[in-house]
């Protein structure tokens, strides 16, 4: 009967203490792509990509005007000029065609490096603020709850929004 009753007592401290930590598991989420809408890093960054970009389409501009120039001269030869001549220009333009069409594909490479270059740490001082405010709620968890982002499947009222907490850390109205 006593090895009964301390088998119950230590069944019952055992059953506590799981339903209290079970109790104590806390998790949050929030809308990153919201948060770094309004972060003032995110339009410092965007305005220097937008440089950046105006950039490699004024590059593009005046290849294909060259390209237009080109194809203009080759519509203006007369029926005297040589096929030798002819075929000199329909190559200079399908040169210049190929030019272009690389200078699109190392454009757009380099375009989404300069994206990650600039926004990497806007991404990366949000996720820190995150962490940080995370260790100070004690949560377990924070999902992101963006539209873009369709892994959560349940969201309890239980579950704490850090989206304005995360932006007071970080000094944004």
């Amino acid at each position: 009967m006593k090895n009964l009753m301390k088998l119950l007592a230590v069944l019952l401290i055992t059953v506590s203490a799981a339903t209290v930590n079970a109790q104590t598991l806390k998790f949050g989420h929030i809308d990153l792509q919201a948060l770094v809408q309004v972060m003032p890093e995110r339009t410092a960054a965007e305005a220097e990509y937008n440089k950046f970009q105006g950039e490699l389409e004024e590059i593009l501009g005046e290849m294909q005007q060259d390209l237009q120039t080109k194809y203009g001269e080759f519509e203006q030869m007369g029926q005297e000029v040589s096929q030798i001549k002819r075929d000199a220009k329909v190559t200079e333009i399908q040169e210049i065609q190929q030019r272009i069409q690389n200078y699109q594909v190392t454009a757009q490479q380099q375009m989404n490096q300069k994206q990650n270059e600039l926004l990497g740490p806007v991404f990366e001082k949000a996720e820190n603020a995150i962490a940080e405010v995370a260790k100070e709620k004690g949560l377990i968890y924070v999902f992101d709850s963006g539209q873009n982002n369709r892994t959560i499947l349940y969201k309890s009222n239980q579950s704490l929004d850090i989206l304005p907490l995360v932006k007071a850390k970080l000094g944004i109205q």
